[in-house]
């Protein structure tokens, strides 16, 4: 499989929006159906070997447990209870509102009664449309949708060798429904303290100080692939230090600043994987020094702590 193959979001901007519709859905029902863990770690999807999992969960009765697979490969949603029970239907030919009916219907059948507090997309244009309406969103291209996987499985690699090198509070790599991007963020131990009008899913997020990296797949506002990385809050100065490699740049977004380096220009080059490692780390040593944390202290080489293995011994 080539390394970081090419995905335009105008190949696939309408299967695009379908399925992050799919993953909208089922991704509510990970929030209904999972005990909450800080800053949402509960809620994003894993990878798996044929695409994205939301690991297993249970009904608040304490009854049996249950996960919900996207198989990426096979292009079928999987829907499987701890007494063996298996449902599974076909992503293709799917509209968000057909979706949305044969989750539902496939969680029943395995002995999951489902109701959605909240049955409509989360920050997206159709925020207002319950998704029993939505028969607007119903491309689904299975060569691009299986590129996708593809793409999102090779970062979700580089992002775990990322982590490997840092000892402190690390959150897993994960995939966001919300935005439809993957991330892993560091953490110091300071707490933040936010506005009283920031919403609950912000706050819950930046309760402590980040360095987050990630990639997304492009949207509206910034339409292409890219992998990125942020402080919050942002250290004065930030946005001047000088990126890596050239072609990374800082932008504005949201009243901060974004390092964004673009997908196209790293796929072209003569070592993608360590252009993206380095690219991280420009942003994450400035954005850490600037904000005081312990570099070295948090630092894990190879992903080892241990004084005797890191000299060879033991």
């Amino acid at each position: 499989m080539e390394l970081f193959p090419t995905i335009p979001l105008s190949q696939w901007q309408d299967s695009k929006e379908t399925v992050h519709r799919f993953a909208q859905v089922v991704g509510k029902i990970r929030l209904a159906s999972s005990v909450r863990r800080n800053h949402w770690w509960n809620v994003p999807y894993h990878l798996t070997g044929r695409g994205i999992t939301t690991r297993p969960m249970a009904l608040a009765d304490g009854g049996g447990t249950f996960c919900i697979d996207f198989d990426f490969v096979d292009h079928r949603l999987v829907v499987c209870s701890s007494d063996g029970r298996r449902v599974s239907f076909p992503l293709t030919g799917q509209s968000v509102a057909s979706f949305y009916r044969r989750t539902l219907d496939s969680l029943a059948a395995v002995g999951v009664p489902m109701s959605l507090p909240h049955p409509t997309p989360f920050d997206l244009p159709d925020t207002g449309r319950p998704f029993t309406e939505d028969t607007e969103h119903a491309a689904y291209d299975p060569f691009w949708v299986n590129r996708y996987w593809q793409v999102l499985s090779q970062v979700n690699l580089v992002l775990e060798e990322f982590a490997a090198g840092f000892c402190g509070k690390v959150s897993p790599v994960h995939h966001f429904w919300h935005t439809f991007d993957i991330a892993v963020t560091r953490f110091s131990d300071r707490e933040i303290e936010q506005p009283r009008t920031v919403d609950p899913v912000t706050r819950e997020a930046y309760s402590r100080e980040v360095v987050s990296s990630g990639f997304w797949f492009g949207d509206d506002s910034f339409p292409r692939p890219a992998f990125y990385s942020y402080a919050a809050p942002e250290p004065a100065g930030l946005a001047d230090c000088p990126l890596r490699p050239d072609a990374a740049r800082w932008i504005e977004r949201n009243g901060s600043h974004l390092a964004v380096l673009d997908y196209e220009e790293v796929r072209g080059g003569k070592d993608p994987w360590g252009t993206v490692l380095d690219f991280y780390e420009s942003v994450y040593q400035p954005a850490a020094r600037l904000a005081g944390w312990n570099i070295g202290g948090e630092a894990s080489p190879g992903g080892i702590t241990d004084p005797v293995a890191a000299r060879g011994g033991g």
